[in-house]
């Protein structure tokens, strides 16, 4: 996140390494990464370091339309993390270092919580997509040993639906109001208009897969987001980050991600697995991404804001989704 979390900083997370990790910080500094959470890199006195990761429970919908409920999903999601590589022994996970508790997360005030990794060398993708093709086929097979382990005993069935289906549906029948939410709301607003058709379609064809993909009888232990800027290239190989998104739910959850047109990997993944690959499916969770990110870009930008690097960030990459054109700033004036 380019943006730092209000109402929490360096205080904060030195307080909370301490009482439940015990570890004492000489140093915190704020990585601007990611896109769901908020990270700083620790190091001690004597030299450790380690990946410090504040969720917001405010933003995490896909966990639950309240705190309580967003806590209780992503302890399930990173308990799932720490079986599957402590348990399963899937290397490739990284998983939260258990605090003194035995917690993989706790909670730092009402409304964050608070993980802490261990600090791995290596470099992410800059794109979702970029991979070489040695990383695409390993991607596949790390794919393919997740959904061959047991599932872990606390992990959630993935929903069907994207989180909050009423913020997209309520914007389209709103067009012809002014927007007045901040700096980017009416240029949001012109150009949901100039694609409102665009958008419907894209609903409508989501209704229909989702009947299609809700009758597949086949679940696996999926991580939900292993694009490229979640696979870590560390010296030891390929690892997947960031298990806030991990549920039961088709392969083809993860597997669209990665799959190319041409069909190697999914012949690949078969012959690893000996389970077939749904294209339908494939489409059903490529669309579902696209409403998903649609509906939280113009959700924020349509609400109160003020222009950040964070809401050029998300209003660059919701013209990416709507328009043709290259992406251009919004109008200075609020």
């Amino acid at each position: 996140m380019r943006d730092r979390p209000a109402g929490i900083g360096e205080p904060e997370v030195a307080r909370g390494l301490a009482e439940h990790w015990h570890i004492e910080a000489a140093s915190l500094h704020y990585a601007p990464v990611g896109g769901g959470s908020y990270h700083w890199i620790v190091s001690d006195k004597p030299g450790g370091r380690w990946f410090a990761t504040v969720d917001d429970l405010d933003d995490k919908a896909w966990l639950g339309r309240t705190r309580a409920e967003a806590s209780h999903g992503l302890h399930a999601a990173m308990a799932a993390a720490s079986e599957l590589c402590y348990g399963a022994g899937l290397q490739f996970v990284v998983a939260p270092i258990p605090s003194l508790e035995g917690s993989p997360v706790v909670q730092v005030g009402a409304r964050y919580t608070l993980a802490v990794f261990p600090y791995l060398d290596g470099y992410t993708g800059r794109t979702m997509t970029e991979f070489t093709d040695i990383e695409r086929n390993q991607v596949v097979d790390m794919l393919a040993a997740l959904h061959r382990a047991r599932p872990p005993t606390r992990v959630r069935p993935s929903q069907m639906e994207f989180p909050r289906r009423n913020v997209i549906d309520e914007a389209l029948r709103e067009l012809d109001i002014p927007w007045h939410g901040g700096p980017f709301s009416e240029s949001v607003r012109l150009l949901l208009t100039a694609n409102a058709t665009k958008v419907r379609e894209m609903l409508a064809t989501f209704d229909q897969l989702a009947e299609q993909v809700a009758a597949t009888a086949e679940r696996v232990i999926t991580h939900g987001e292993p694009h490229s800027g979640n696979i870590l290239r560390a010296e030891s190989g390929l690892m997947l980050i960031d298990w806030d998104t991990a549920a039961l739910a088709p392969p083809e959850r993860d597997l669209w991600l990665v799959v190319t047109g041409q069909g190697a990997q999914m012949r690949r993944y078969t012959e690893a697995t000996g389970q077939s690959v749904d294209q339908s499916a494939l489409d059903f969770y490529r669309i579902r991404w696209a409403l998903d990110d649609i509906t939280s870009f113009a959700g924020q930008l349509r609400a109160s804001h003020q222009r950040t690097a964070h809401t050029e960030h998300i209003w660059r990459g919701l013209q990416i989704y709507l328009s043709d054109r290259e992406p251009v700033s919004a109008p200075t004036a609020t």
